[in-house]
């Protein structure tokens, strides 16, 4: 409700919201809400901060009689206005913030899991038996084709499919659980309108549901050493019948190693 609220009545910012020196097109179904709520808000903060350097200015330069006075009812209305505006964005901020990280995913949501380790991405799918299989910090070795450690003793590890290209299904709900090996990687998506901190020792997760088929950037958000600016991967949103094509083939490819 509050994403069709806030959608209808900044639609005619949309051309705003839609112009490439702003920001990509949005690609996920919560897109458009998070981009009309930031409309809201700076177009409020602008008209509050421009119509304070305009009362300003004209107590500094015009004469005394014509300065502006306000009693103190007017201040107290303009305060409580502008706090509720603060509040209700507030609310609609955290609101958004719990639907893509707190709520519970859709029982056929596409099962991810992403790590961040300097200075790439890797991206987990479960196999078919739907199980991650365990991982052992001692047996990683990214030379040997083994990045993330994953335990050849757990038979669940045996199907785990492992890439450098995030590919998910357009208009399917993906749960994504969040790693890192070495020091705190930002996932930033910005065609998504996602970013989530990937913090060693502390897994968390985020629900995307892709909208629009095609490529989208995967950066990192936080400077994570020396080679930060190389550290980009690709999220590839495809239909649902390419996607399964995709997973039969990895799967396949997983059996035979």
């Amino acid at each position: 409700m509050i994403q069709s609220w806030l959608t209808g009545t900044t639609a005619p910012l949309l051309a705003f919201q839609t112009s490439s020196f702003w920001m990509p097109r949005a690609g996920s179904l919560h897109g458009p809400a998070i981009d009309s709520l930031m409309r809201v808000s700076l177009l409020t903060l602008a008209a509050a901060g421009i119509l304070a350097q305009i009362l300003l200015l004209a107590g500094l330069f015009l004469p005394r009689e014509r300065r502006p006075r306000f009693s103190p009812a007017w201040r107290w209305v303009a305060s409580i206005i502008f706090v509720a505006c603060m509040v209700w964005m507030t609310v609609v901020a955290e609101n958004l913030w719990s639907t893509i990280r707190l709520t519970h995913a859709a029982p056929n949501a596409v099962q991810v899991e992403v790590t961040g380790v300097q200075f790439e991405w890797y991206f987990r799918y479960p196999g078919a038996d739907g199980t991650y299989g365990a991982i052992k910090p001692n047996l990683v070795d990214a030379a040997g084709g083994n990045p993330l450690g994953l335990d050849p003793a757990d038979p669940h590890s045996h199907d785990d499919i492992v890439t450098s290209v995030l590919e998910l299904p357009v208009e399917r709900q993906a749960e994504i659980r969040l790693r890192a090996q070495d020091v705190v990687h930002g996932f930033f998506i910005p065609g998504m309108r996602v970013m989530q901190n990937a913090t060693p020792g502390m897994p968390s997760q985020i629900h995307i549901t892709p909208t629009r088929i095609g490529d989208y950037a995967i950066i990192c958000s936080q400077l994570c050493g020396l080679g930060h600016y190389r550290m980009h991967a690709i999220l590839r949103v495809v239909s649902q019948q390419d996607f399964d094509t995709w997973l039969a083939q990895h799967q396949a490819a997983s059996k035979e190693n």
